[in-house]
């Protein structure tokens, strides 16, 4: 990254409000040196002035080209005031460091977990759980008392139905979807490469297929948005011939479409022209000058039927990839007419990507955020129920994204109906995210969602791989466990039935009851759950309203 900068951004540098202080104690080294070498007299004085900020400027020095620490990297000196709270949290975390309530996206002990597997570091805790069991929406995964060994090899799930000629056999556990351009160019290096290392997947974003995703050679989820980037005409249309080039690259396993994403779906999003950079134009296929726009719909199709046969397109063109799309879930009937669109014209998609209103690593507005959306576990649930009903699960798989970091969150989601997850802030935090919560204002201080390469080159692309490599294999490992505990072989063979929650102090429902099942074709047939019931008849394959 340094190659890239600019000579007066390097001269800049020094100045910086990141590395004012590392500047200030070389200065005030060098002149304390120069008064001690001027006047003898004065040794004695400043000596130990002239020892303490010596050592400080080289402490900075040592911070800006070690490379385990990136926050280190961008703040030199002042960084390691972090590194000693960190050190006194156990004692002082009620004062200083949020709970498991605060608002903070993540809760501690679960970035914590993230870090600590990451860096191949003991995971254990003492002392028992710090949860209250007792407490209103406490969760738990019953175990065996004849449990399995645990298994030897990575849990793989086969995508791609009956008109797939090149299905993919994925991982469990991939990346969800982080465009180049909201993440730094050695975030997605380190990501792709450590998708490669541990052989599972890497979801582009809609941003396009960059350089450093080819540059790794890491197995690549496309994921195709309303602005096509990266197969699309001048006037922001798709192109079918663009994309037929970029999907027939071996190293795209799948092609998704982008139907909407759970931090802000019905959005879409906007680049000023101001930052759409020459790299960023030629990825994007957008033009200099010219604001860098993803509507909030599709203008390849308008129609459940057409949005099939879209689909039905993207595996012909990809040459026979998997196909599916993401979205999150909205209006129930919305969904169930992209059902009787299958029905009516009998293409299916291979994959269906469940994100939750929770997910979403970017910036979007708050009531977005917060209340426009289904969760995740509810949308993946439905999804999995009306697939069920009109006799398309087995033909169709389902990957759930939406705050999923650990074992037990991906065991929890199959329970309900994923067959894999994906995560992106499980995998920020391993590539060194500290969840600053300044994503979209391009100072992000450990180089993970900038381009800014003053600050990019803090991210160390071969520490951070492993990290990334490590993090995905220890999560897989601790999944093992849990389903081995269970008396079960894969995740596959979890059910509802292993899963309970606490409704109240003295309430206990098992997930059975909690997620109630359709049954094969119940849809089909007619069915009697309310759940269902009028959504289905306000749906209609020719369009997306609601039919009365």
């Amino acid at each position: 990254m340094m190659s890239r900068m600019g000579l007066m951004e390097t001269l800049m540098l020094p100045f910086s409000p990141r590395f004012i202080v590392l500047t200030i104690c070389s200065v005030v080294t060098v002149l304390l040196i120069g008064i001690a070498l001027s006047d003898h007299k004065v040794f004695d004085l400043v000596l130990i002035p002239t020892l303490v900020f010596a050592g400080l400027t080289a402490l900075g020095i040592r911070d800006l080209v070690q490379k385990d620490h990136a926050v280190l990297r961008n703040y030199p000196i002042a960084a390691h005031l972090r590194f000693l709270l960190e050190e006194i949290r156990p004692e002082m975390r009620q004062y200083f460091f949020e709970s498991e309530k605060d608002g903070m996206p993540f809760s501690r002990d679960t970035r914590a977990v993230v870090y600590q597997r990451a860096k191949m570091v003991l995971d254990k805790r003492p002392f028992g759980t710090q949860k209250n069991v007792y407490e209103q929406g406490y969760e738990w995964m019953h175990h065996s008392v004849a449990p399995r060994p645990h298994a030897s090899e990575a849990f793989r799930i086969n995508v791609g139905g009956p008109d797939c000629a090149r299905p993919y056999s994925a991982s469990v556990f991939n990346i969800s979807a982080m465009s180049f351009g909201a993440l730094s160019p050695n975030a997605i290096r380190a990501l792709n490469a450590g998708a490669r290392k541990g052989g599972f997947a890497h979801d582009t974003g809609e941003g396009g297929v960059s350089p450093y995703h080819e540059e790794m050679g890491g197995d690549l989820i496309w994921e195709i948005g309303s602005g096509y980037f990266g197969c699309r005409n001048p006037d922001g249309s798709f192109n079918a011939e663009k994309f037929a080039k970029v999907a027939a690259s071996d190293q795209i396993k799948m092609v998704e479409l982008k139907v909407s994403q759970g931090a802000k779906p019905g959005h879409g999003g906007v680049l000023p022209a101001a930052k759409v950079s020459e790299e960023i134009s030629r990825i994007r296929g957008v033009g200099m000058g010219e604001d860098c726009i993803s509507p909030a719909y599709h203008k390849a199709f308008s129609t459940p039927v057409g949005m099939m046969e879209f689909i039905g397109e993207m595996r012909r063109l990809s040459g026979g990839k998997p196909a599916g799309f993401k979205l999150c879930i909205g209006h129930p009937w919305e969904f169930l007419a992209i059902c009787k669109a299958m029905l009516q014209t009998g293409i299916y998609p291979d994959f269906i990507v469940v994100d939750g209103n929770e997910g979403g690593t970017g910036a979007a507005p708050l009531e977005f955020m917060d209340h426009l959306g289904m969760p995740m576990r509810e949308g993946v649930n439905f999804v999995h129920n009306a697939l069920v009903g009109i006799n398309a699960r087995d033909r169709i798989k389902i990957g759930a994204s939406g705050k999923i970091a650990t074992a037990f969150d991906v065991a929890r989601a199959m329970a309900i109906g994923a067959d894999w997850c994906n995560s992106a802030r499980g995998f920020m935090f391993s590539l060194g995210c500290i969840q600053s919560l300044s994503c979209h204002t391009d100072r992000c201080p450990t180089g993970v969602t900038t381009q800014d390469p003053t600050r990019a080159r803090a991210l160390v692309v071969p520490q951070k791989t492993d990290r990334v490599h490590n993090y995905h294999q220890a999560t897989l490992h601790a999944l093992a466990e849990l389903i081995a505990a269970a008396g079960l072989d894969h995740p596959q063979d979890i059910r509802p039935i292993h899963f309970s929650h606490r409704d109240s102090g003295s309430d206990v429902h098992s997930f059975t009851r909690l997620y109630p099942s359709l049954r094969p074709g119940e849809l089909i047939d007619g069915t009697g759950d309310a759940r269902f019931r009028e959504a289905w008849n306000m749906a209609s394959a020719e369009t997306f309203a609601a039919v009365s």
